[in-house]
């Protein structure tokens, strides 16, 4: 792992990360779709009011997972990205399961199809093991391996999913994805709930 490559803010390593490979426990992933979060300019950041027993992960060395729970039902992992002491993270998205599809299989046995396996991050989380026991693992360790592309990928950019906040979603167009890749999710706009 090229821990150099992520010591800058997340918005510059996310594209980056797009055809990437990210091992975990024997399955490996190409990495099709991320999505940025910085620090205090980005209300979508768990970062966004400061470090906390949550989130002080965030803050640390770059080249760590930062995990946790969504919905009160979903694990989602991120790369943390940028110099000690400052905070941003690329939320893991989507991909292409590469390598040791049938133990993803076995995890995802909801998939009907290989494209569905790590196609969201929930998905994603489970097709590679990832759970909130790994909050803070090194990307180093023996248990994973990211290998950045040796050509960047082409991409294109926009609002990212599902994420509200000061100046909307069009303030913040740091969602990246391969265009025309099968395991990319649809764009969905967060939709506010309504109080009864």
């Amino acid at each position: 792992m090229d821990r150099e490559l992520l010591r800058r803010p997340s918005v510059e390593v996310a594209p980056l990360l797009l055809g990437a490979l990210f091992t975990h426990r024997d399955v490996t992933l190409r990495i099709t779709e991320v999505e940025a979060y910085l620090s205090d300019v980005d209300p979508g950041s768990h970062s966004f009011r400061g470090k906390t027993p949550r989130n002080s992960v965030m803050w640390g060395e770059p080249g760590h997972l930062y995990t946790y729970f969504t919905y009160g039902m979903h694990v989602c992992a991120n790369i943390v990205c940028s110099p000690d002491g400052e905070s941003s993270a690329v939320l893991l998205r989507a991909g292409e399961i590469v390598d040791g599809i049938e133990l993803a299989r076995l995890r995802r046995t909801s998939s009907k199809v290989d494209t569905d396996l790590a196609r969201g991050p929930a998905r994603l989380a489970v097709a590679m093991d990832l759970t909130l026991a790994m909050n803070g693992a090194d990307l180093a360790g023996p248990d994973f391996a990211l290998e950045f592309p040796a050509t960047p990928s082409p991409f294109e950019q926009g609002p990212r999913t599902g994420v509200s906040g000061a100046g909307g979603t069009a303030a913040f167009p740091w969602r990246f994805w391969i265009p025309g890749d099968p395991t990319v999710l649809p764009y969905k706009a967060h939709v506010p709930k309504k109080r009864s």
